[in-house]
């Protein structure tokens, strides 16, 4: 690990103007490539107090050796270096999309005597024009075979183009009228390729044109009784037609425009691209990518379009590009993509109208892709088993943690203080085992010792379920009457449902009792029978020690820790003052930030259920016999709480439905109450107070 002071530039080395840096690790291979309007301002926040970097810039500057740049005279040009340093030399610490798999486009062969209509994959060849791309190879050829009755381009391959022409014979697709056969000279190279020019035209989307011109040829053919040709003429319009309708009008005003989406964690992002010719959805295509940078969304955006138009020209660069958040530098990425196009081009971010309606549908494929890349990559069994042997390993366990518990604090500035615990076996989340619990042993916020209650009770109650089955040879089993769960303070809240029946011949290759020995008369898992092989805690070295605390106080000795610190990634071990660093690309790594989110998750669900509730409540809910009717129609009457307080009995015996004696206990219940503290609105500021009509302002 280097020292960057070791590599530091000497002050006043480092020009202030345009610039691309790289820096290289004591191998000189590039790890990290950037750009930089100021390449003094940029290259120093580098080389600050390594405390204050973000956790991958810190691994990035630590693994460099050295940093070199090259000053360029526009922040455009910086941008074109940038991208093109960054295929060449292919830097570890630089986001690179990838696409989960090659898009099929439907490609013209323009630079051929004879341009061919065909499904083409992998990079892009020069003279030759796409369209796309598509999800599905299958859905071009229909698209194309649509489009042979109006436009008999040549689909055929060299081979059998080139022995056609020796036979003299055209193939089946010449004989049925969907080849214009050059092969064997039924039309001049000069029409061939005007037939596939108009083929392009078409699929960019100039279609009005070629639909109107057959329909009223088609009207032609009919007043002059040639109703044969009529027919065929309105039976291409309606093949053009269909293969319109294949994709269906999401912009008017036939626009051209690509609409980027971005989808992110701490971990991951996945880019989503629709493109639009026409006013249509033409073709559509996805990455996912590991956010080995700290990078934020516009970082993400510059990537994407860099990945995206680095190698276009011309129309392939839309005239609109759609995104979710401006790069850093706008201007110069939209100077660079006009380049590109060889006009002007507009980037920016939809406000209102189709276009941010279709923006909302782009973001949730988006959010769809990462979620669907998150299930695959967790539901394999290779990597499960891998993400389980170097938790293992790291964590210096004897074997891998097959059963895995992570606890996570929740609250709202030190109200309505929950926690909660998820439970993974062999990698996966096995929710019917999931608790919720109340922090009862104190009131307001601390989360270190509700840390250390929530371990305290989950597992005291796991030693009172190794004592009902005398599963502890020392301590023979209780004679006397076994105390409800409900009764224990470490039950869980009464929302939580029992787990499900699971198999009985299973057994926990801990050495735990077997399902069968730990269910309850009525065939229930019991709450807490199962021991983990560790225990997790969202936290770092405070949170850590007092669950351990917690275990050494019950006479745990066999049950491993370890704490995941948000915000630094880093694995914490009871009693090590430094931290346990899992490489980037770990599966283990993976593994526990996926449980510790789902605590996180699990844990803010019901903290907000819970304050929702006592929001809810209201003085009303303490009087005796006051149904929910009859106190709507109180607030209904009065309008307000407030005005409810301040009416006389006599006031509240004239609702329908009240008598004096509920309407005495009414009276009663709100005078003791204490008055709601006003509401206040976030964004201002400002109280929010009742006006005498009961409504707010």
């Amino acid at each position: 690990m280097a020292d960057p002071s070791s590599y530091r530039p000497k002050p006043g080395q480092i020009p202030d103007s345009p610039g691309v840096y790289k820096f290289r690790d004591d191998h000189r291979r590039v790890i990290y490539v950037g750009k930089a309007k100021n390449l003094r301002q940029r290259l120093a926040n580098y080389f600050q107090d390594l405390a204050g970097l973000h956790p991958r810039t810190r691994t990035m500057v630590t693994t460099a050796a050295s940093v070199e740049w090259t000053v360029v005279s526009t922040e455009v040009e910086a941008l074109q270096l940038e991208y093109s340093w960054i295929k060449e030399f292919d830097p570890r610490f630089n986001v690179k999309y990838r696409d989960d798999k090659s898009y099929p486009y439907l490609a013209v062969t323009l630079n051929e005597e004879f341009p061919r209509v065909q499904v083409m994959r992998g990079a892009k060849k020069k003279g030759v024009r796409y369209f796309g791309p598509y999800g599905h190879a299958w859905a071009i050829r229909e698209t194309v075979d649509l489009m042979l009755r109006v436009f008999p381009v040549r689909t055929c391959s060299a081979g059998v183009f080139k022995n056609a022409e020796r036979t003299g014979r055209p193939c089946l697709l010449g004989y049925i009228g969907k080849c214009s056969a050059p092969c064997v000279g039924r039309v001049t190279p000069e029409e061939h390729r005007e037939l596939a020019e108009d083929f392009c035209d078409f699929m960019a989307g100039r279609t009005g044109t070629y639909i109107r011109r057959l329909e009223k040829d088609m009207v032609q053919a009919a007043e002059d009784m040639e109703y044969e040709r009529a027919a065929r003429l309105r039976d291409d319009a309606g093949a053009l037609k269909r293969a319109m309708e294949k994709s269906a009008v999401v912009l008017a005003d036939a626009t051209d425009a690509d609409l980027i989406a971005v989808a992110e964690d701490e971990l991951e992002a996945a880019v989503q691209i629709f493109h639009v010719r026409g006013g249509r959805v033409r073709g559509q295509r996805g990455w996912v990518t590991d956010k080995v940078e700290a990078v934020d969304t516009a970082g993400l955006v510059e990537h994407a379009l860099q990945q995206l138009y680095g190698e276009e020209s011309g129309d392939s660069v839309p005239k609109e590009v759609l995104v979710p958040a401006l790069p850093e530098d706008p201007d110069a990425v939209s100077q660079w993509l006009a380049g590109r196009r060889g006009s002007q081009v507009s980037l920016r971010i939809p406000q209102r109208g189709d276009k941010k309606d279709l923006m909302g549908t782009v973001q949730r494929n988006a959010q769809q892709a990462l979620g669907l890349h998150k299930t695959k990559r967790a539901s394999d069994l290779t990597t499960r088993s891998r993400a389980l042997e170097e938790i293992a390993e790291a964590l210096g366990l004897d074997t891998a943690p097959l059963r895995i518990e992570c606890f996570d604090i929740s609250h709202l500035q030190g109200d309505d203080v929950v926690a909660s615990m998820v439970v993974f076996e062999d990698g996966l989340a096995r929710k019917s085992e999931y608790r919720r619990f109340q922090i009862k042993g104190f009131e307001g916020q601390d989360d270190v010792r509700s840390m250390h209650e929530v371990i305290s009770r989950r597992f005291r109650r796991y030693l009172q379920e190794k004592e009902r089955t005398g599963e502890w040879e020392e301590t023979p089993a209780p004679t006397g009457p076994v105390p409800a769960p409900g009764t224990d303070p470490a039950a869980t809240d009464p929302a939580a449902t029992d787990p499900a029946a699971t198999d009985p011949a299973a057994t926990d290759p801990a050495g735990t009792p077997s399902r069968e020995e730990s269910r309850e008369d009525d065939g229930r898992p019991k709450r807490f029978a199962y021991p983990p092989q560790l225990v997790v805690v969202d936290g770092g070295q405070p949170q850590v020690a007092a669950a351990k605390r917690a275990l050494d106080e019950l006479g745990i000795d066999d049950i491993a820790v370890c704490g995941l610190a948000k915000r630094l990634e880093e694995v914490w071990l009871p009693d090590d003052d430094d931290p346990v660093v899992l490489p980037r690309s770990s599966e283990g790594l993976y593994l526990l930030q996926r449980i510790r989110d789902e605590a996180h998750r699990f844990a803010i669900t019901y903290q907000r259920a819970k304050r929702a509730k006592r929001i809810r409540t209201s003085p009303l809910d303490d009087v005796s016999g006051l149904g929910e009717t009859r106190k709507q129609a109180l607030i209904k009457y009065f309008g307000s709480v407030k005005r409810l307080r301040q009416a006389t009995i006599d006031e509240i015996c004239e609702v329908p439905g009240i008598g004096r004696r509920t309407a005495e206990s009414v009276a009663a219940a709100l005078a003791t109450a204490a008055p709601a503290a006003p509401a206040v609105n976030t964004a201002t500021g400002e109280i929010i107070e009742e006006d005498d009509g009961g409504s707010t302002t």
